[in-house]
């Protein structure tokens, strides 16, 4: 009785931070709240596909 209590309590708050992480993403990327943050992001590389120059990395260390 008390478990299930608990895991009904545990549930909702998992929901809950999906939908704050969800809503979170969309304001920072969609709405360009922080710009700071996307310079950032590219700066960092995040961003970009860099899986090209990893390859190309490792075969000329051959």
């Amino acid at each position: 009785m008390v478990l299930e209590k608990i895991e009904r309590i545990l549930a909702k708050i998992i929901i809950i931070q999906f939908l704050f992480l969800f809503l979170s993403q969309l304001i920072f990327h969609q709405f360009d709240a922080l710009p700071q943050i996307k310079q950032l992001t590219k700066y960092e590389g995040v961003n970009e596909n860099t899986f090209t120059e990893i390859i190309q990395t490792f075969q000329g260390q051959k």
